[in-house]
């Protein structure tokens, strides 16, 4: 699998969100795309990164910025999760993880000190012609939605 790399085409992906309609990276030219991943909707750290980034949207879309949630979990549960925290984003379902893994964003991880298989809480930005901009591996959900907006609207 190739390594996501700043200035490199981002994998194009096609994947339902929470209503079950089709969302694809490639409808989206001629836009930024932030693209973060969360390993389980309805959790603290996924909820508190859903709010922050709904709280934000106006101030993306000022950026022509569209924000994605991805997470391997159906799209009952995403609808479910939009519907309870007014989630005002498209969150994507890959419950077979292949969007995830072409993205990075599936892997060994270290969680309470055992290694696990699961999903890293990691963000891309990917530039108007649909190049990775921006990197953030593991990330730290307080801060987390602003900086990436910050690094978005710095994109020209």
């Amino acid at each position: 699998m190739p390594k996501l790399e700043v200035g490199k085409k981002a994998p194009d992906f096609t994947l339902p969100d929470s209503k079950g309609k089709n969302v694809s990276l490639k409808d989206f030219k001629g836009k930024k795309v932030v693209v973060y991943f969360y390993p389980k909707a309805d959790t603290p750290g996924c909820t508190r990164e859903a709010i922050a980034f709904t709280a934000a949207k106006k101030a993306f879309e000022s950026a022509n910025t569209q924000v994605f949630g991805v997470s391997a979990d159906s799209v009952e549960k995403q609808d479910k999760f939009c519907n309870k925290f007014s989630v005002t984003f498209p969150l994507l379902c890959d419950p077979e993880k292949k969007m995830l893994t072409e993205y990075g964003a599936y892997g060994e991880k270290v969680m309470y000190g055992r290694k696990t298989m699961g999903i890293i809480r990691s963000t891309v930005l990917v530039d108007e012609r649909g190049n990775v901009a921006k990197l953030w591996p593991r990330v730290n959900v307080d801060g987390h939605a602003e900086a990436v907006l910050e690094a978005a609207k710095a994109l020209k």
